[in-house]
């Protein structure tokens, strides 16, 4: 059984919960998945294994749980997740699109990028929204995710742990990256999925559902915004500062009314069970903690 006090890999005072405390990372997340999109061999394992395409927010649900548990959960459910994931991913193979050479999905390589883009992507898209993040912190970061690393089976010391070495990583991997006709039907895809299946009978439920695919569009055009300039190139698009500062502003003001709403709408029930150990670690004359630091009132 999982202890009582047990904080998980992370815990109170490390930049990973104060990063992942912050709900703008949903577009981190949605950043990332561009990202992803533009390494050919790793778009080929999800296009070729993956069910995003008929359930993609049954998909979000179930790698948002994942990275909860991971950053949140208890050492034994972080394990036991990585686990999990392990054993799936041994299981699945896919065609390379160029050599048509069948190949394992948990290579290291691809599980590399998998990781680094979206370590990178959690991380820049915080800085972006206006979290205050020291030079030091953000090496922190990338460091103890590593820990993360190790989960889906890579060699920590393989992994960038610094931001002058996932730049290095950048700038070695870029040369393999371009657009495929995968990545542009992803790229379409994450920008228009269709809506939950909860919310695909507006006659039924009387909602109408107009308002929420252009507040939708506005969230993945930001998150397409803060691509680093040579991956929206990649993509047809404009390197432009322009672009990259009015992704800022949308991220900072999305930031804004996410903080705005009440905690218990945006807080899932494994952060809310590591905030409950965390307080009970401190002890509860500390009062309750945010991983940032500052008391919740």
């Amino acid at each position: 059984m999982d202890r009582d006090d047990d904080l998980g890999l992370f815990g109170p005072g490390s930049v990973t919960w104060k990063v992942h405390a912050e709900p703008i990372l949903l577009v981190a997340g949605l950043r990332s998945l561009y990202l992803q999109a533009l390494h050919p061999r790793a778009m080929a394992g999800v296009a070729q294994n993956s069910n995003y395409r008929s359930d993609p927010w049954g998909r979000l649900m179930r790698t948002a749980t994942y990275v909860a548990t991971t950053v949140y959960g208890t050492t034994a459910q972080a394990e036991a997740a990585g686990r999990r994931l392990r054993t799936f991913h041994a299981r699945m193979r896919a065609q390379d699109p160029d050599t048509g050479e069948q190949f394992r999905i948990d290579e290291p390589d691809l599980l590399r990028w998998v990781h680094v883009a979206e370590v990178e992507s959690f991380v820049s898209t915080a800085r972006r929204a206006g979290v205050r993040l020291t030079a030091a912190e953000v090496d922190g970061y990338y460091h103890e995710q590593r820990r993360s690393a190790a989960l889906v089976g890579l060699d920590p010391d393989t992994v960038p742990g610094s931001a002058a070495q996932v730049e290095e990583f950048y700038r070695r991997i870029r040369p393999q990256l371009r657009l495929t006709r995968a990545a542009i039907e992803t790229g379409f895809f994450l920008t228009a999925p269709p809506a939950p299946r909860t919310l695909s009978r507006p006659l039924r439920i009387g909602l109408d559902l107009g308002p929420a695919r252009l507040a939708y569009l506005g969230v993945a055009g930001t998150a397409f915004g803060l691509l680093p300039a040579w991956a929206r190139r990649l993509y047809g698009g404009l390197g432009l500062p322009g672009t990259e500062l009015s992704a800022g502003i949308g991220v900072w003001t999305l930031r804004l009314a996410l903080n705005a709403v009440p905690r218990r709408l945006v807080e899932g029930p494994i952060y809310l069970a590591a905030m409950e150990r965390a307080r009970a670690a401190q002890g509860s004359s500390c009062g309750a903690r945010s991983p940032s630091g500052q008391t919740r009132r």
